[in-house]
This record gives structure tokens, sequence and C-alpha cells, in this order.
């Protein structure tokens, strides 16, 4: 049984940070913020999940069952992530690209600690507390201060793994299989990278967060390991028998000048190679959701909105669809990964070129990142314009990616992937 209180806050941004630079003595956290963006569809404000009671960690080898059969067992608010490298369990593919971060391909946890935020309230959920340990960290967060002694990140030589020039290879490559009919889109993706280097992980997370202030960011601690996000896409969320899915295709920069910043806005909403992105994944997120649908439910809701964001303008799509109350929450996400928005379509024989013609393990880019409830609801982010760090082996990552389609030419989508990389590289190079 959890423990249960409410507290009213005063000072409601200065409580949240200073939880989350008290959480950092635990070996497991995850924090969940909205940026007060996503208030249609988002339950809380933030979440702060810490201190593991039990946990899972697996390769891919049957993981979709071992996390049925974990989130069943617990049958309790878990919180973790999905690596895109899962597909492997869902159909007969695999990942032999360079991996130098070395993060489990799926690892969830049940937190002891649960902090819920709303408003100018939070509320506090314990796992079999002890006397008064609520009340006793509730004064320990409130009187914390940082006293790290490694509170800076070092600038950083960031490194590209495919550069500039065989980069456009790869995509005529690709373009060669979309000409002869073996697909039709594909998200590709290229990794940038820093080698035997050290970072302060939440000055950079509350730095990269700070700039994009996007509706799904998150920030993880599993050991050595660290996510950092600042995503701006859902892949899918259930509430009750609703399930809805968010798939981002479409990108523009954003302009001081506010003139140019409605036009850039406009011009992407005409744009007929975006739209035709996104209307293609819009089809297979439908076709994922019908696999577990009730006949007939799987609507659009939305279709190609332009959404605006600190450092982008996105196009979105949002699709919904209902379920039978018996569904179990993990087929409808094994039913559906990965998403669409990061595959392409066909989705296998996508996922299949992906594989050759990227340099990288995707790992937990491209994954999703989220939580299970005790009444078996969920809420998934998809892992883009995110950080990874390895602490122990000292190797920062990041990694972006476009859909490439017949109409793509290989200089403007090696364009648009430095627009998406931008946020990243500005909190890595200047520290």
């Amino acid at each position: 049984m959890r423990t249960k209180q409410i507290y009213h806050l005063d000072d409601v941004a200065l409580f949240k940070e200073k939880a989350l630079q008290w959480s950092l003595q635990y070996d497991d956290l995850v924090w969940l913020d909205s940026n007060q963006y996503d208030e249609k569809y988002s339950k809380y404000d933030a979440v702060l999940a810490v201190d593991a009671f039990t946990c899972i960690q697996t390769d891919y080898f049957q993981a979709f069952e071992k996390l049925k059969e974990y989130q069943s067992l617990t049958k309790d608010w878990i919180f973790g992530y999905l690596t895109y490298d899962l597909k492997n369990d869902v159909e007969v593919l695999q990942s032999e690209n360079y991996d130098g971060l070395g993060f489990p391909d799926l690892y969830f946890f049940q937190p002891k600690k649960l902090f819920l935020f709303k408003g100018e309230s939070v509320e506090i959920q314990y796992l079999k507390a002890v006397d008064d340990e609520l009340e006793t960290d509730i004064k320990a967060i409130h009187k914390f201060e940082d006293k790290s002694q490694d509170k800076a990140s070092e600038a950083l030589k960031i490194k590209l793994r495919i550069h500039k020039d065989a980069y456009c290879e790869k995509v005529n490559a690709m373009l060669k299989h979309i000409k002869h009919g073996a697909i039709y889109e594909a998200n590709f993706c290229q990794e940038f990278y820093a080698e035997n280097t050290q970072i302060n992980p939440l000055e950079t997370y509350n730095k990269l967060n700070s700039i994009s202030k996007p509706p799904f960011a998150s920030f993880i601690k599993m050991n050595d390991k660290f996510v950092l996000s600042a995503s701006p896409e859902r892949y899918l969320k259930k509430d009750g028998v609703h399930v809805i899915s968010q798939p981002i295709k479409g990108t523009a920069k954003r302009s001081k000048d506010q003139e140019k910043d409605e036009q850039l806005k406009s011009d992407l909403s005409k744009d007929e190679k975006e739209r035709s992105e996104n209307i293609m994944i819009v089809d297979l997120v439908r076709n994922d959701l019908s696999k577990t649908a009730i006949k007939g439910s799987v609507k659009v809701e939305e279709l190609c909105e332009i959404y605006t964001f600190e450092q982008v303008h996105q196009m979105i799509s949002t699709v919904t669809s209902t379920v039978e109350a018996t569904t179990h929450p993990v087929d409808i996400i094994k039913s559906s990964f990965p998403m669409g928005s990061m595959t392409g379509a066909p989705k296998i024989s996508a996922m299949k070129i992906i594989e050759n013609l990227e340099e990288t393990k995707r790992g937990v880019y491209s994954g999703a990142i989220g939580y299970f409830t005790p009444q078996n609801d969920f809420d998934f982010n998809v892992v883009i314009r995110s950080i990874l760090y390895n602490q122990s082996n000292g190797y920062v990552s990041y990694s972006v990616g476009s859909a490439i389609t017949a109409k793509s030419d290989a200089l403007r989508e090696y364009e648009e992937c430095l627009i998406k990389a931008k946020a990243m590289r500005t909190v890595l190079e200047k520290p």
C-alpha cells in the first residue's frame, strides 16, 4: 500500500528544482515535465519517480513478455524506457551497428517514492513508508542545497558519425529503394557524439529543457547512465479504454522576426512533401492502432496541424482508438512498436533498410520513455531531441533524423537534421 499526502506549494518551480536535485542521491529516477504545454491530454504538470523498490532490465529477447509479466505482477506505478531495438522482439530483425552507450534494451522500475505535480500542489505517494519518512523527505527537499563541486560541464568537441558527403550518398541509396518500390518512406538517422568526456547531467538537462520547453521532457538516471530528453512528441497514451497517438512529421525553423516566423509556419502547413510524409505515417499509425482497437473506433482527430515550439515549428497529427477494457496495456504498445514516425512504411522493409544504411545502434533514441499506472493506463513519449550519456565510459551521444520520401533532396534533409540538432549542440558546446 502507498502512503499518500497532498501538499500545497508556495513556490512550485523552486520545489521542483530542489526535488530533482535531491533525487540524484538515488540510483534510479525518472522525471517527466510537460512544461505546462500539453493541458489537453496531460494529467500532471510533472512527475518524479525515485528509488527502485523492484526493477526489470533486459535485452530484446522476449522483452515485451517479460514487461507484461512484470507490469501484471506489480499492479503499481512503473517507470522506464523501451529502446528502438525492441523491434527485434516484435519482428525477425537485428541491431548490429556500433553502440557506444551500452544501455539495456528495456528498463522499468517500481518507485518507492512518487511525486505528482498539478497546479500549486504535489501529491506524494510512498510505497511501504517507514515511520515519518515522507515528512522527513519533504523537509529535506525544502532545505536542500546543491553542494556539488562538479557543477559545470566542459565544452565538448562534437564528432559526426556520418559526414555530409556520406550522408548524401546514403540518402540517395535510400531513394533508390523508394524508386524500386521496396519502401515509400523511411526515417534515416545520424549520430553526433563525444568521447572520453564528462558532463553534469542535470545541469545539461535543465539547459536543454529551458531552451526547448517541450511537452514531453524527461530526465532519467539509471546508475551511471542518463537520458536528457526535450521531446515534443507523444508516442502513445492510454486513458481507460481510450488510446491516443500523436506522430510528428514535418519540421520548419523558427525566426525571431514575427512576420517571418508566421510565414515559415504557413509555408510548413502548405508544404506538399511534409504533408505527404505526415499522412503516410498517419496511415501507418491507423493500421497499428487497429490491431488492438474495437472495430471502427480508429479516428484521425487532427491531420497535419502545426504546433509551435521554442526551437521549431512541427506538423503533428492526432490518431485515436478505443480498446476493450480487458486488453492488456503492454499488448497495445507491442502491436504498434516501434512508432511509425521513427521507422517508415512499409514498417518492416523500412527498418531493414535503416539498419543497413545507419552507422549507429539507436538504442534509447527513437524509443519511448514513460510510465504505467496501477489502473493499467500509460503515457509514453518518443525519444527525440535527446542527449544520452554513459558516465562510466565518458560517452555522450545525440541523434537526429528525417523522413526520406520520393520527393526528398539529400541536402535539404541534411539541413533539416542540423535544425533538429541545434538545441543539443548548443547546450553541449556552450555550457
